[in-house]
């Protein structure tokens, strides 16, 4: 995992200590439909079908951003290979949200 994405693994690390990470498919489009999820987040490496399914589903209820990190990175922090994420907790959100513009902004 680069220095760069050390931002984002932190703040999904504190959205999980805080119990405000949602994990799952099923679980995330429950969170959104719920209208509880701030941001839905995916993993680089989750599927070309699933992606179009969360983005589909997510669209006028939350944000859907598309993280740099693998579900193999992310294993460190929701001990589960998982692509689909929500944020349910607006601060964090705005948190998670900042890290990915911050690394996007690093990688120009």
């Amino acid at each position: 995992m680069e220095t760069n994405n050390q931002k984002l693994f932190s703040a999904l690390s504190l959205c999980k200590k805080a119990g405000r990470l949602v994990l799952g498919f099923d679980a995330v489009m429950d969170s959104v439909y719920r209208g509880k999820a701030h941001l839905v987040l995916l993993a680089s490496d989750v599927s070309e079908g699933t992606a179009k399914r969360v983005r589909r589903n997510c669209e006028d209820l939350a944000p859907c951003l598309q993280m740099p990190l693998a579900q193999t990175d992310l294993c460190a922090v929701t001990w589960k290979k998982v692509g689909v994420y929500a944020v349910t907790d607006e601060q964090l959100a705005v948190l998670c949200r900042r890290s990915l513009e911050q690394n996007k902004e690093d990688n120009a």
